[in-house]
């Protein structure tokens, strides 16, 4: 099979398939079976593809038409300045989160709390844009952690990770917490894309109530683990500015909400006056 030949296959049955963007799918699928990047592809002359490069491109395509991430499938997203491990037992980071990222740049800050880190993109993105800043990551998953300390070493951060639920075990004092924690309801999970519904961790999507029992359990324990002058930022569903936002106001907090790129309410940033020096 040449090329050509296997860009043509690979978009003919993602499209039968019913994939979304299957030309574009197809591609980063062969640009990994090759071990080049996407863009190469434009540049790489006709060749044909070997026999261990045909089968790890006729697995990722049925893996694509069997509606798998294509970042599980290659094994990475690039996100901000870096690119991630990604597995199944993680959330795949999304381009609208490096708008939490983004807001937290803008903040002075020189140690930072991640909560339900998954792969490490948040954490580990700041710990290398702000060197000499310390991080911790937790989250319920060991499997998460793993993929998470596998990133934080390729990245080259010294990142902490500690397996814990929310704040569960997590002393000391940070600047800033941040998290995108699982924010949809479990109303809303039958509605979701087959991509994310059946292949990413449950855990990691819905809190399997109303999408706010994260923010709840942040809001709430927040105030014992900031430092004087700290803050949070959350990521939110496009819908739950005003919940979160009344979250937070309970209990004591100064709020804003923030947009993504698109336009949509995408953070909360809740800064938490009053917090005496520990």
């Amino acid at each position: 099979m040449m090329l050509w030949q296997a860009q043509a296959e690979g978009a003919a049955l993602l499209r039968a398939a019913g994939i979304d963007g299957a030309s574009r799918d197809a591609d980063r699928i062969l640009a990994a079976a090759l071990g080049i990047e996407p863009g190469q592809l434009r540049i790489t002359d006709d060749r044909a593809l070997t026999g261990e490069e045909a089968g790890r491109f006729h697995r990722g395509i049925a893996a694509r038409a069997m509606n798998q991430p294509v970042a599980q499938i290659v094994g990475f997203r690039d996100f901000w300045a870096h690119r991630f491990k990604v597995t199944r037992d993680t959330l795949d980071p999304r381009p609208e989160t490096e708008a939490l990222v983004e807001a937290a740049l803008m903040r002075p800050w020189r140690s930072v709390l991640d909560l339900g880190t998954g792969t490490g993109a948040i954490l580990i993105s700041l710990l290398a844009a702000r060197p000499g800043a310390t991080g911790t990551g937790t989250d319920i998953s060991e499997a998460a952690l793993q993929v998470a300390r596998f990133n934080a070493r390729q990245v080259g951060v010294n990142a902490r990770f500690r397996q814990a639920d929310w704040y569960q075990g997590i002393t000391g004092a940070f600047d800033l917490i941040v998290s995108n924690p699982p924010y949809i309801a479990a109303a809303e999970m039958a509605g979701l894309s087959p991509d994310v519904r059946d292949w990413e961790p449950r855990t990691a999507l819905t809190d399997g109530a109303d999408g706010l029992s994260a923010y709840r359990a942040i809001a709430a324990g927040a105030r014992g683990l900031l430092a004087p002058g700290g803050a949070v930022l959350v990521e939110i569903g496009a819908t739950q500015a005003d919940d979160v936002v009344a979250i937070f106001r309970a209990s004591g907090a100064e709020t804003r909400v923030l947009k993504d790129l698109d336009g949509r309410d995408r953070v909360v940033a809740a800064d938490i006056p009053g917090i005496a020096a520990k």
